[in-house]
């Protein structure tokens, strides 16, 4: 017998152990302490330059990079030569001894540093071919070559290069308000990434004897230099992507007469690159908002395929407050474009694609990009450049500010398998969806990798839900990440690891974090809360440079939820999800009360809101609160309610008639919310959510009651998988049985 105390009442209820399963040892996670302590042990201290509300503070400020560039494509050599001329802007209060620039195309030199990091294996079994290159041939000529770096006079400027980074000795520092104008003269050997690899060069096309161009990387680059790093001068190992900085961009790029170019930017001479019949079909496509219009047609690329022009064109380009610049072009290319309307601006969604990758890319690549401008934008902000452009490139998947390569194409016999269609329609997605983040909120990249990939895998998947009913997304629902979650601990990192130090790159800077935020979207905040900080978060942020803390403060901040508990575990550790159900007691009330049972000091502060035609109470108001109850004080709960409410009040009461005291354990070492779902046994379904909170003052075990009306049949915890929890064998009671590999 158990006596339960509620307000002046005393139910006397007869408890019987159900269920107690068997749990396994609990995770010995890496922060063993209090998972719900303030994180001020692991977030930088707020300060004038970043608030401790996680936005920009009254201090903050950032430099500017201005480029004006000649580019030359030597399509004969696969060579790119440039000189430009950089007017860099120091908004810092402190003077500036020397400037860094970034050289990536030195990561693929033949004497890399970037090479030699590592272990390196014997392979079982390798091509002739790639024994050839590994092990007899001589490293390609890769890398800059640069020519010179001047003053804004035409006097000669001292520079040291060490490996990816150049950095300019200045003859006096540069103060705060003061600019430096300087030029730099450079060329270097284009990689076929096809055979070398990398995120640019050319694609061969060995039947018709063509290149199809995606130059990125390609000049040298200013560092950042802010509040945070001073100069961002790691090095480029080539996971750490990039760290750069805001400026305007004028740029003129000489290439073959017959090849079709876009690049990020307004084109400023279109009618000295295209024929009168393009320039009529591009006006076409500016005023169709349905669906895309054809402006350089499969025939004229063909066409242009077989004729090798010697003749050049120039196509001029001028771009504002990007970050970052890229080119792509070849006399292959079809190009596609339709208009998109975001709020009250009219932006380009376009699309370049050689004929390999038709039908495919005609019927689904423009519209991908519009659909994503439009998904996007509704969860940030309108989308603020003038134009979004998909590159057909095989076997790539890369961003820049505008502009971005883009894998899948069909078979020979045109025909494409759904696992090629929603692959090249998801990289799409995604590496538009890139223009938000970093393009535009310029996080570090070479620091960490997750706070661009990670928040934009998230919104892609949220995109991907309104592309098309039941689409296979790969990342983002929390189930996906368990394979990962319950993995070896030894190939594991924390989110919060630096990009050069991640085993599983595309798990923990991708999926895991885009994971995260679905979860914290659906079941932590719920999409009005965090929809709203989730855009103040973006707009604080954008065309600036926040930081990790810039992110969790400002979604607390937006929103009144302490997320401290939730970035600790899931950004912080490598803890996984594991909750189960260890013991269930069922109570059958009774009319009985035991000789000697000993009645508990009421509490005046608890209301009764419970009826039941089976349950005796006694009211202890007036009584002698230390001696036992005695059964003649007891009277039926009915003339208790009787006496106390009216019969309109008492046909609005609840009518439990069964109990369950259930003991919830968590092996596992994330703290997460509590879901249950109680199947009675009429087949409806009560769903009660408890917040992670449930576990704050013990975080191996909970015990939650709960009365019905109706018997439960059976209990579930995350009936619908929401919390990525890694072993669900011990989420029902009864428990079930899972049939064994061998079964």
């Amino acid at each position: 017998m158990k006596l339960y105390r509620i307000s002046s009442i005393y139910l006397l209820l007869t408890a019987s152990i159900v269920c107690a399963q068997t749990v396994p040892e609990k995770q010995q996670g890496k922060l063993d302490t209090n998972k719900f302590r303030q994180m001020y042990d692991l977030m930088a201290t707020p300060n004038m330059y970043r608030t401790a509300s996680g936005a920009p503070g009254p201090e903050y400020y950032q430099q500017q990079a201005d480029y004006k560039m000649d580019i030359v494509l030597d399509d004969k050599l696969a060579r790119l030569s440039g000189v430009q001329t950089i007017t860099y802007h120091n908004n810092a209060k402190e003077s500036l001894e020397y400037l860094w620039l970034q050289l990536d195309q030195n990561s693929s030199n033949k004497n890399s540093v970037t090479k030699k990091k590592g272990s390196s294996y014997m392979d079982d079994a390798i091509s002739v071919n790639g024994f050839s290159k590994k092990y007899l041939e001589q490293p390609a000529d890769r890398g800059f070559n640069i020519m010179s770096v001047t003053d804004e006079k035409g006097k000669a400027l001292s520079y040291t290069i060490n490996e990816t980074m150049m950095r300019i000795n200045l003859v006096e520092p540069l103060k705060h308000g003061s600019k430096m104008v300087f030029t730099i003269k450079w060329w270097f050997n284009i990689n076929n990434y096809m055979v070398e690899g990398g995120r640019s060069g050319y694609e061969h096309f060995e039947k018709d004897g063509n290149n199809l161009y995606v130059l990125a990387q390609f000049f040298p680059r200013m560092a950042v230099y802010n509040d945070v790093e001073g100069w961002q001068n790691m090095q480029f190992w080539g996971s750490g992507e990039f760290a750069l900085t805001f400026g305007n961009y004028d740029v003129n790029v000489t290439v073959p007469a017959d090849h079709i170019m876009n690049a990020t930017g307004v084109l400023q001479n279109k009618e000295q690159v295209f024929t009168a019949e393009q320039l009529k079909r591009l006006a076409l496509a500016e005023k169709s908002f349905d669906n895309p219009v054809i402006i350089v047609t499969q025939e004229e690329a063909e066409k242009a395929e077989k004729g090798f022009s010697n003749q050049t064109k120039t196509w001029r380009w001028k771009a504002e407050n990007v970050r970052d610049f890229g080119i792509s072009t070849s006399r292959k290319f079809i190009y596609d474009a339709m208009a998109v309307k975001l709020g009250n601006r009219t932006v380009m969604a376009e699309s370049l694609y050689p004929k390999e990758g038709n039908p495919l890319w005609e019927q689904y690549s423009t519209r991908a990009v519009a659909h994503t401008l439009k998904s996007y934008s509704s969860y940030t902000f309108d989308y603020p450049y003038p134009k979004a452009v998909s590159v057909n490139a095989e076997d790539q998947g890369m961003e820049y500010p505008m502009i971005c390569w883009n894998f899948g194409r069909p078979g020979p016999d045109g025909k494409t398998p759904d696992q090629t269609k929603y692959g090249m329609i998801s990289v799409i997605i995604h590496e538009v969806g890139h223009n938000y983040f970093p393009m535009i909120v310029n996080s570090d990249e070479r620091q960490w990798t997750w706070m661009d990939e990670g928040l934009n895998t998230f919104l892609q998947y949220l995109a991907e839900r309104t592309f098309e009913k039941n689409y296979p997304s790969r990342r983002g629902p929390a189930r996906l990440i368990v394979p990962y979650m319950k993995g070896d601990q030894r190939g594991l990192e924390p989110i919060m690891t630096n990009s050069e130090s991640i085993i599983q790159f595309g798990n923990n800077a991708y999926g895991k974090p885009a994971t995260a935020l679905n979860i914290l979207r659906e079941t932590v905040m719920g999409p009005e809360l965090f929809d709203y900080a989730f855009k103040t978060y973006a707009n604080r942020w954008k065309f600036k440079h926040p930081t990790p803390e810039d992110f969790f403060r400002t979604m607390e901040d937006a929103s009144a939820v302490d997320l401290d508990w939730f970035w600790r575990g899931w950004f912080y550790s490598t803890d996984y999800n594991d909750i189960g159900i260890k013991e269930v007691k069922q109570f059958t009330v009774t009319d009985k009360l035991p000789e000697g049972t000993k009645v508990e000091q009421p509490s005046r502060r608890r209301r009764f809101n419970l009826t039941g035609p089976m349950v005796y109470a006694t009211e202890l108001e007036g009584a002698d609160r230390t001696k036992s109850a005695n059964v003649k004080e007891i009277k039926p709960l009915k003339e208790y309610l009787e006496a106390n409410f009216t019969k309109k009040e008492i046909e609005a009461l609840n009518n439990p008639n069964y109990f369950y005291q259930v003991t919830f354990d968590k092996p596992g070492g994330l703290v997460m919310p509590l879901l249950v779902d109680l199947i009675l046994a009429d087949g409806t379904v009560e769903k009660h959510r408890f917040p992670a909170q449930v576990w704050q003052m013990n975080d191996a075990q909970v015990t939650r009651t709960f009365a019905t009306s109706k018997q439960i049949i059976k209990i579930i915890v995350d009936a619908d998988l929401e919390t990525a929890d890694i072993d669900v064998t011990n989420n029902t009671w009864p428990k079930e049985q899972t049939p064994s590999k061998f079964d």
